[in-house]
């Protein structure tokens, strides 16, 4: 699960950013601040994986709260959602690592977007001590990869690309088929969830099914990537 916190002045708009990370899968909102001094406090206490952060604040605005996570070395991400879009402000939220900018207004399908990709990386670099370049390639510039694979714009209704990519990204890297159950534990999602994602990508063609036999009980299915041929 990554924790979110919101660091916003205005209640209603806090609300709304609210609800929608709610409506993100894998995410949870574990607290919230209405300026950027006590957003720190809330950071240092709570150690969220993700900042929503606003610019236009009373006591201490967005920037300089972004500027002191950087100097302090806090191990958190940030993303900008603010009414700010002048060229300097930008750019000084970009210069500080902010992994997004979002201007307000915006609608649901922006702020989903930027939470999907920021899912991405977090599942891609949680755990690694050091990456390939390949790895960074992959997440920083999205090099072309099967066409089967990536052809998520045609994806049934309740399936979405971010856990779709995730599950590809997981069988790749296995070496023996697993299991639907290893897939779900492996991808962080529900067994059933994980199912409806093998079953597409059977019916595209590109994993195949084997079915392992125990020592005790029915058969299971694995799942594995069918290579692809030039």
């Amino acid at each position: 699960m990554i924790t979110v916190l919101i660091i916003e002045d205005d209640p209603m708009v806090q609300e709304v950013n609210k609800q929608f990370v709610m409506k993100m899968e894998g995410f949870k909102v574990i607290g919230a601040a209405s300026n950027g001094v006590e957003g720190l406090e809330k950071i240092q206490e709570l150690s969220p994986d993700v900042v929503i952060l606003d610019v236009y604040m009373p006591e201490q605005d967005g920037l300089e709260t972004l500027q002191q996570i950087r100097s302090q070395q806090e191990s958190v991400d940030v993303i900008m959602v603010t009414a700010a879009n002048d060229h300097e402000t930008v750019k000084m939220a970009l210069q500080n690592g902010a992994f997004d900018y979002i201007i307000k207004p915006f609608k649901f399908d922006r702020i989903q977007k930027a939470l999907e990709k920021y899912k991405i990386y977090h599942s891609k670099f949680k755990n690694e001590r050091s990456l390939s370049q390949q790895q960074l390639d992959e997440f920083l510039h999205s090099p072309s990869a099967p066409k089967k694979l990536n052809n998520v714009n045609e994806l049934p209704k309740g399936l979405n690309e971010v856990t779709y990519k995730q599950i590809i990204s997981y069988l790749r890297e296995q070496e023996l088929a697993k299991s639907s159950e290893e897939v779900a534990d492996g991808v962080g999602i529900a067994r059933v969830t994980a199912r409806r994602y093998l079953d597409y990508l059977v019916k595209l063609g590109d994993i195949k099914i084997e079915l392992k036999y125990g020592g005790v009980g029915r058969p299971v299915n694995r799942y594995s990537i069918i290579k692809q041929t030039d």
